[in-house]
C-alpha cells in the first residue's frame, strides 16, 4: 500500500496534483520529466521508487508485468517498465476525463 501512503504525507497543505510524465532509472532517480518544477521533487522520487518496487515484486513473483494503470479518485498513474527503469505518466482526473453515467 505504498502508493496510498505517498499522498497522505503532504500534510494539510493543498497542492495541485502532478501532471506529465517522468523517466526514471533503476535506482528511482528522475532522469527526465515534464511535470511542473513547482511539484516537490521528493514526492516524484517516492512515486518512482514505488513504481519500481511494484515491477520488482512482480518479477520476484514470476508475474509478467510490463505496464500497469492505477486509478485513484482524482489521479491516474500509468507506468511502463523500460530495461530496469520506467516511464511514468501522471494525470489528474477532471470532469472531462471522468466517465459520465449514461
Amino acid at each position: 500500500m505504498g502508493f496510498l501512503n505517498l499522498f497522505s504525507k503532504t500534510g494539510a497543505a493543498v497542492q495541485r496534483l502532478p501532471s506529465g510524465s517522468m523517466t526514471v532509472d533503476r535506482d528511482g532517480n528522475v532522469v527526465a520529466t515534464t511535470v511542473s518544477s513547482a511539484y516537490p521533487p521528493e514526492l516524484l522520487h517516492e512515486i518512482a521508487v514505488e513504481v519500481l518496487r511494484l515491477f520488482r515484486e512482480a518479477r520476484t513473483a514470476q508475474i509478467p508485468l510490463a505496464e500497469f494503470n492505477l486509478h485513484f479518485a482524482s489521479l491516474r498513474i500509468t507506468a511502463r517498465e523500460m530495461r530496469g527503469g520506467a516511464i511514468v505518466f501522471l494525470s489528474p482526473k477532471t470532469e472531462s476525463t471522468t466517465s459520465s453515467p449514461n
